[in-house]
């Protein structure tokens, strides 16, 4: 009886799948550059220059709150596609330092960054400052992050930590999660920006950042309240970051059963 002739049938050929740096570890992955520094110095310039230039003209011309929050959610989104995949794209000092907490950015980079975002929020606010001179005082007062009666310091501690922790758990979802749409990342982050400063802008002004809040008090030489401005916003990070990592499903692994099934399906798609 002839032998009949054997196959030899090697294993499946395993699925790998290629994993994107997310855009927010972009200082992790390469190194602290220079170029980082000036990447969050320019991005942040032009994100205060242009949400707190809205506030100003809101002044002169009415864009209502509504006006005001599209500019700063546009201008953020904008600036998150141009430089994130240069510095990360942080342009806030509590994201630096939540991202940093949660290992996801090196701690001995923060200085450098949170530096040069206090230096482009400061510049940016120099600048208004030197544009609108000629125009009423109280229009460039405008820029500042402020609340007054009835707001209770205890709410304004608890308004700034909310919106922040919305703000920061998205980008955590959206930015620094490999599993996330990153391609949207940056409308996601603006649209949460927007609906922040609509709900809390008449209320606090909506920082959720301190270098929006530190760069027009030092131009203005006005500190009033600006501990909540600073404290608030990085707590609010810092736990969204935490929160995260805690409800964050564990990656799923491709097991052979998977690949065997993905296998399938793609001959199935091949068929005529």
């Amino acid at each position: 009886m002839a032998n009949s002739p054997s196959i030899l049938v090697g294993p499946s050929p395993k699925l790998e799948l290629s994993i994107e740096q997310s855009f927010m570890e972009e200082g992790k992955s390469k190194g602290f550059q220079p170029y980082t520094m000036v990447a969050e110095l320019i991005g942040t310039y032009f994100l205060i220059f242009i949400g707190c230039a809205a506030a100003i003209v809101n002044k002169i011309q009415p864009l209502t709150i509504v006006g005001i929050a599209i500019v700063w959610g546009l201008v953020l989104m904008a600036a998150i596609y141009a430089l994130g995949h240069v510095s990360g794209a942080h342009f806030n000092p509590a994201v630096t330092i939540a991202l940093a907490v949660a290992r996801k950015f090196p701690l001995k980079h923060v200085p450098m960054y949170v530096v040069s975002q206090l230096v482009g929020a400061t510049l940016a606010s120099l600048t208004l400052r030197v544009l609108f001179n000629d125009q009423d005082s109280n229009n460039i007062r405008t820029i500042m992050t402020h609340y007054s009666a009835p707001t209770t310091d205890l709410e304004a501690i608890a308004w700034e930590f909310i919106i922040t922790f919305l703000l920061m758990f998205t980008i955590c979802g959206v930015a620094t999660d490999h599993r996330g749409c990153k391609d949207l990342s940056g409308l996601a982050v603006g649209a949460v920006l927007l609906v922040n400063v609509i709900v809390a802008g008449p209320i606090t002004g909506a920082s959720m950042n301190p270098a929006r809040s530190i760069g027009p008090a030092i131009v203005l030489g006005i500190y009033t309240k600006i501990w909540v401005f600073i404290v608030s916003p990085i707590l609010g990070a810092m736990a969204a970051t935490l929160v995260y990592s805690i409800v964050r499903v564990p990656k799923p692994e491709i097991s052979g059963s998977t690949t065997k099934s993905i296998n399938n399906h793609m001959c199935t798609q091949a068929e005529p």
